[in-house]
């Protein structure tokens, strides 16, 4: 398959359809933990079909089932292509869920616990993830990013990102430090998306076959999925990738079934009136009325 690609901080050119690393080792966060021979198999077939952008996190797990382990295992030595994205800032409850949220001083051990895990010198792509799991809250980031950017100027870090934050996070994060990508929930804010297009930031949305409590629509995506051929999947990435050159998609699973079948959305052309459907519009007409 032909890959679309994306110039990452001006310097990385990854694929736009990429992996996310969240389901490698549990269904959900309070969920039980998934074997680690199924997510070693997945992250070997994707790198085989492609893949070149791997999302993860250091809360990426269960147990002693850990998503960075795992990427390590399967894929070291890594290849000269290969950029694996991390991203701080949340903390685990008491019943794994990340609700917490660490403190200024404790970012630079998480970056470093993530280096250790991932076998890496330095990574490629950090985000400051801001809050829970709900949206942005809108609190100021400036102490807790302006960490991360030492740890950037220390050569630990090659690109920022943030993620989970609304315009004025962002914009209060790239008065401090070049911000190369931001990870928000799906495409909820269509303006932080056209800014990031104009900036050529990437725009990365988490949940991107709407995980988390955030469904898609079903109607819509099986009408054009019934027209096409497709599954609904497959609709819903190549519709994330047709929103924006600088969206990437990062759909994540722990079966190899599933995850050949969402990189075949790779090769799926959606016509103007598939996007028409998918935005509840008429083609011609103005702008979407929903997603």
């Amino acid at each position: 398959m032909r890959m679309k690609t994306f110039s990452l901080g001006g310097d990385l050119t990854i694929n736009r359809l990429g992996f996310g690393a969240m389901r490698l080792a549990m269904g959900t966060f309070d969920g039980p933990a998934r074997a680690p021979e199924g997510g070693i198999a997945v992250l070997r077939r994707a790198v085989e079909l492609g893949v070149n952008h791997i999302d993860t996190a250091g809360f990426y797990g269960r147990g002693a089932v850990r998503a960075n382990e795992l990427i390590r295992t399967a894929l070291t030595p890594y290849r000269d292509d290969l950029v694996i994205a991390t991203k701080v800032g949340p903390l685990p409850g008491p019943n794994g869920v990340p609700s917490e949220q660490a403190t200024p001083d404790k970012l630079r051990g998480l970056v470093e616990a993530d280096l250790r895990s991932l076998g890496l010198d330095r990574l490629d792509l950090v985000y400051l993830w801001v809050g829970g799991m709900t949206g942005p809250g809108g609190e100021s980031i400036a102490d807790r990013f302006a960490v991360l950017a030492e740890l950037r100027a220390e050569g630990l870090i090659r690109h920022l990102g943030v993620s989970n934050v609304d315009a004025a996070q962002f914009a209060e994060a790239w008065a401090i430090a070049p911000v190369a990508a931001v990870q928000n929930r799906h495409t909820d804010d269509m303006g932080l998306l056209a800014e990031c297009e104009e900036a050529g930031i990437a725009y990365v949305p988490y949940f991107p076959l709407g995980g988390g409590g955030s469904p898609l629509d079903a109607e819509r995506l099986g009408k054009v999925a019934a027209r096409l051929g497709a599954t609904t999947a497959q609709v819903a990435i190549a519709s994330l990738l047709a929103t924006s050159p600088s969206a990437l998609a990062i759909p994540g699973t722990g079966c190899l079934d599933h995850l050949e079948e969402n990189l075949t959305a790779n090769d799926l052309s959606l016509s103007d009136e598939d996007l028409s459907d998918l935005r509840g519009q008429r083609v011609g007409s103005g702008s979407p009325s929903g997603g």
